[in-house]
């Protein structure tokens, strides 16, 4: 077995898992808790909420195998020669791959995209005087003015996240990067069919991962987003496992006590991080282990067919 548990038990309202629990002893409840309004428990939220890291645990991580083979390096050498702190400050979204940090970038053409000026298009208040020569009305004599579609010429921001990548600060194909990481992004062995269970039993799921903006590059090849949300993403957060700060901020926004929230990852530095704010914590060996220690805290994994499958589980 491979889940570590968290210091508190479930509410009194989860399912007792069949086999035998992994959980502290439930606590005894006094007579004005087991008095529920009944209203409330007619559709109560179905818990417990799950909250699973995404890189190799539902998907792939690319880093350790084809992302040195598109720089020609060994893992040694890449890690000898990677900016220590680029990849994590582009996680938190402290860093940006086209622009600098909080600036965001009028969108370029496709003919000057990779050149060192770009141009887009503004509504510019033009002047319809004749002795107007310079055409934008900036002058108080000009008061007839009308907007305008102008293509302006822009020097292009600096490509922050290649400038940075390395220590020594050299160039790379950063386009080809990305291309590579999208080939390699796929599924870990068993897993969809574990989300497309939870997702018909309909268990509330969400991403709570280390990732930067390239997480759309998932979506857009695996569509994650049919089993979970993209909710707890650090790019978006700011935040980043193993902080507890990132881990309490998912417990308040999903308003839930954090003994009702399961948290799967591969990382046992995040499942002790996990385990510290009171979430129950599964470590990711495999998809047929995870379904196991899922079935054994009482989370309903019966054998269906999912849409697309060939066969029955």
């Amino acid at each position: 077995m491979v889940s570590l548990l968290s210091r508190a038990p479930y509410l009194a309202y989860l399912p007792k898992p069949t086999s035998s629990s992994l959980r502290p002893p439930q606590p005894a409840m006094s007579s004005s808790s087991a008095a529920a309004p009944v209203e409330a428990a007619a559709q109560p939220r179905k818990l417990p909420v799950l909250l699973f890291d995404v890189m190799d645990t539902l998907v792939r991580d690319p880093f350790y195998h084809h992302i040195p083979a598109f720089f020609q390096m060994s893992m040694k050498e890449l890690l000898e020669s990677k900016h220590p702190t680029a990849w994590s400050e582009f996680e938190k979204g402290l860093i940006d791959e086209t622009c600098n940090a909080g600036v965001t970038c009028p969108r370029s053409t496709g003919a000057a995209r990779n050149t060192a000026v770009f141009l887009f298009a503004v509504t510019l208040q033009t002047c319809e005087a004749p002795s107007c020569r310079t055409g934008i009305g900036r002058h108080a004599p000009c008061e007839a003015r009308r907007g305008v579609q102008t293509l302006v010429a822009f020097k292009k921001p600096d490509n922050e996240l290649a400038k940075k990548f390395f220590n020594d600060g050299r160039s790379f194909d950063l386009e080809g990067l990305k291309e590579c990481m999208v080939r390699a992004y796929e599924y870990i062995d068993g897993v969809e069919d574990i989300l497309c269970c939870l997702k018909k039993n309909n268990y509330e799921m969400h991403a709570f991962t280390n990732y930067p903006v390239w997480y759309q590059l998932i979506e857009d090849k695996l569509k994650l987003s049919k089993y979970l949300s993209w909710t707890f993403c650090s790019c978006r957060t700011g935040k980043r496992k193993p902080s507890p700060e990132f881990y309490l901020q998912a417990i308040d926004h999903l308003n839930v006590d954090p003994a009702s929230c399961i948290f799967i990852d591969d990382r046992m530095v995040n499942i002790e991080a996990a385990l510290s704010v009171g979430m129950v914590g599964l470590q990711f060996k495999n998809a047929e282990a995870l379904r196991k220690d899922l079935c054994a805290l009482g989370v309903e994994l019966p054998p269906l067919v999912c849409e697309g499958d060939a066969q029955v589980q």
